[in-house]
């Protein structure tokens, strides 16, 4: 089946089903789904808004409340992950995913579906080693620190998704894997974002937990986005016993949603014709969400997971045959996933707008179903419970000392995530609000399908395979990268975009923990990489 995968959303709804029918009528082709990889800001009014991580000039509205109201509806079934830039709390509303819009699904914090007998798991959010082993705790209305750290991974979900055994066709994540840009053309990757040299070199680009995830789900293809750039790789994993061959896992990355961007691409993806073309839950997921509901956590204390290290009695949560077999026959061996979409909060009226209209804290009525039917936990109502009972009171001062500590203690052991920023420089921190001038104000707007920006075709052979170590530790001999100069053509449609024009100088602020001179962990705001924001190949849209 043809399958659309596109980088950063954006809240530009209107204008990716425009480029996918522009592409459906240019190539003779039908588009079956489309996958979106993050910062999708399903925005539905003014109170969303709010608890969007973004400076106020880059609060607008959009056009996914369409979609919400009922005044418009997706063309193709469209499924996609959270990422850093997004409406917190309508997605919280969903912690196991769900329906934000007729025809339009997301994933959840952590989630595995099934569409046509293509397997399909995602993990919303990005990595931040100081909030990784907390629970889920935030709720509206937010604060400075809970805006942000809400959507920061955990690792109850990373934990429950390496329960999975099953094969995986296509895992979806906003950040990348830590390393994988070794296994593709990096060196024309370090063309187009130079200013990711110094992380690629010191290995610190990307999220450790996707990486393990990589290394064990193994699936056959693995979309991202976030930094803002598109990106091929093909990564050859070990082979395993019981393997007749060895895996590999083709990952693309792509761009965001603007004028001369690798945005989206058509992918063709392999499904059994006899499968359901209903959206289906995945057993083995439902039977792992039922065998780890007790590990729920929604505090911001820091736990960490079971471990085969004698201190839990059980660390193994992967399922069995019979335990699947179990729950297909309590729910009667149908798992489509109903058409229950709700509308919880007013719609936003353009004729009408309410500027002061504050976020609450919802429950969900698709979540209380999902809940009811499996036996699972709601997060939602167990924090207004314990809300209820005085018992989340003090969590949103333990965020916030923790949040300023670079120092805290990460599962993973060298990981400098929290002293050498993996935050792509392109995007805008919260700090970069009221003190820019209007010519620093970035282009929101997107591409139009037209035959003053046509699209090239590109190969699917993402780029010559890498069998390196599972470490991915850095090779300073360059000569490993591929000379491949195709690259980014691909047998399949694609939005060809190059890069813009734009000579702006404005400088970006970045938040930075890094130490210096041996100074003591405080936050700095410091601009880093200054040269590249005065060349001729840098777009100020990048900031956004």
């Amino acid at each position: 089946m043809k399958v659309a995968v596109e980088g950063c959303c954006h809240g530009e709804l209107d204008k990716i089903y425009e480029s996918i029918q522009f592409l459906e009528k240019k190539d003779n082709v039908k588009v079956d789904l489309l996958l979106c990889c993050g910062d999708f800001q399903a925005v539905r009014n003014e109170a969303d808004m709010i608890c969007m991580a973004v400076p106020i000039k880059y609060r607008q509205m959009q056009t996914f409340y369409k979609y919400y109201s009922g005044e418009k509806k997706a063309s193709v079934l469209t499924i996609f992950i959270g990422g850093n830039h997004e409406a917190s709390n309508h997605l919280q509303e969903l912690p196991y995913g769900g329906w934000v819009a007729p025809n339009i699904y997301y994933l959840g914090y952590a989630g595995v579906v099934k569409y046509r007998g293509v397997r399909i798991g995602g993990l919303s959010g990005i990595f931040k080693p100081h909030d990784y082993r907390k629970g889920h705790f935030e709720y509206p209305p937010y604060n400075q620190q809970t805006m942000r750290s809400a959507y920061h991974v955990r690792n109850i979900e990373v934990f429950k998704l390496k329960q999975i055994k099953q094969h995986m066709d296509i895992f979806l994540s906003h950040d990348w894997p830590r390393g994988i840009y070794h296994y593709g053309n990096k060196k024309q990757l370090l063309k187009h974002k130079a200013f990711l040299r110094p992380e690629v070199e010191a290995n610190t680009l990307g999220s450790p937990a996707a990486t393990e995830l990589l290394q064990h789900l193994k699936p056959s293809y693995w979309f991202a986005a976030h930094l803002h750039v598109k990106f091929a790789a093909l990564m050859q994993h070990p082979k395993s016993s019981g393997e007749q061959l060895p895996k590999a896992t083709k990952f693309l990355a792509l761009d965001k949603c603007l004028p001369r961007r690798d945005f989206l691409q058509i992918v063709e993806i392999e499904h059994d014709p006899n499968a359901s073309d209903h959206l289906e839950y995945d057993s083995e997921w439902l039977a792992i969400l039922k065998a780890t509901n007790d590990l729920i956590n929604v505090t911001s204390k820091t736990w960490n997971m079971p471990e085969n290290n004698s201190l839990h009695a059980k660390w193994d949560y992967s399922v069995a045959g019979e335990d699947i077999e179990e729950l297909l026959e309590e729910q009667g061996h149908n798992l489509h996933v109903p058409s229950n979409f709700s509308q919880t909060v007013p719609i936003y009226d353009p004729a009408h707008p309410q500027r002061s209209r504050e976020p609450v804290h919802v429950i969900n009525p698709q979540t209380t179903e999902f809940c009811a039917t499996f036996g699972l936990t709601d997060l939602n109502a167990k924090m207004k419970q314990m809300e209820n009972e005085g018992l989340m009171e003090g969590e949103e001062e333990d965020d916030m000392d923790s949040a300023d500590n670079p120092e805290e203690p990460s599962d993973y052991t060298t990981d400098t995530s929290g002293l050498s920023s993996s935050i792509n420089p392109d995007e805008i921190t919260l700090e970069d609000d009221d003190d820019d001038d209007d010519n620093g104000e970035l282009s929101t707007h997107s591409i139009e399908p037209s035959p003053d920006h046509p699209f090239t075709d590109s190969s699917a052979n993402f780029s010559d395979v890498r069998d390196l170590p599972d470490s991915m530790i850095v090779s300073s001999d360059e000569t490993q990268d591929s000379a491949n100069e195709e690259l980014d053509k691909s047998g399949d449609s694609s939005m060809t975009e190059g890069e813009g024009k734009s000579t702006r100088t404005k400088a970006v602020k970045r938040i930075s923990n890094e130490h210096e001179n041996g100074s003591s962990g405080i936050k700095l705001i410091k601009r880093r990489n200054q040269s590249i924001y005065h060349t001729k190949n840098n777009e100020n849209e990048d900031n956004e």
